[in-house]
């Protein structure tokens, strides 16, 4: 029997529960696009699935919103709650630390080293959730629901001035999305992560001709990445 005939109908019952008070950039739809990822990425590298698909499925188990004190713990805290989980539900014991390091090295903030391919494969799956098309409309999305404006006013390309995402979602493309494909882990993530930030660079640029910016404002920006 495959893991997902066994395993997922349990898992989209308690993810579901577990983030019924999620935001809208990290709801159920999120979670099952990062499991498709890791699965399309793990496959290629190698990587085990029974470990891989329990820790993309659980990655945001525990709502912790972007600007909560607690948001560096946040993947330990889903890590622990996830732990809990696959005890309660008969889960290969062996397997657990596995899916937890997975859990808890995903985060962006936490800054943990993945040390398993398992861990890597998951990391790069929930990155890309972050460029593309869908990265730019859940940073937008997040950006509004938190109070940021779009841009900044006098100056919408971070060039004479540091790139601040606390006060601007388009500083957030330079403070973290742009960086994104260079921290990849593994080579196809980072295959996928080029392509779709070469989106969001197009966008910018898109951007900037409708503002009447000339391109070298951007070329200048991203020069600073």
């Amino acid at each position: 029997m495959s893991w997902k005939a066994q395993w997922e109908s349990a898992f989209v019952e308690f993810v579901s529960f577990e983030m019924r008070l999620a935001d809208a950039g990290h709801d159920l739809g999120h979670v099952k696009r990062v499991v498709a990822a890791a699965e399309r990425i793990g496959m290629v590298e190698g990587a085990k699935p029974e470990v891989v698909l329990p820790a993309a499925w659980l990655h945001d188990c525990v709502v912790v919103t972007k600007d909560s004190p607690l948001r560096s713990r946040a993947s330990q805290m889903a890590a622990e709650r996830a732990t809990a989980f696959l005890e309660s539900v008969g889960y290969e014991r062996e397997l657990i630390p596995a899916v937890a390091h997975a859990i808890v090295a995903h985060s962006f903030s936490a800054a943990i080293k993945p040390e398993t391919i398992e861990a890597k494969v998951v990391q790069d799956a929930d990155r890309l959730e972050a460029l593309g098309a869908l990265g730019l409309a859940r940073c937008l999305m997040t950006g509004g629901a938190m109070g940021r404006q779009l841009l900044h006013a006098d100056e919408p390309f971070p060039v004479d001035r540091d790139a601040d995402d606390a006060a601007s979602s388009l500083d957030h493309l330079f403070v973290k999305l742009l960086k994104l494909p260079a921290m990849m882990q593994t080579q196809t993530g980072r295959s996928l992560a080029t392509e779709r930030a070469e989106f969001l660079v197009q966008f910018l640029r898109t951007l900037a001709s409708e503002l009447l910016i000339e391109q070298s404002v951007v070329d200048r920006a991203l020069a600073r990445l």
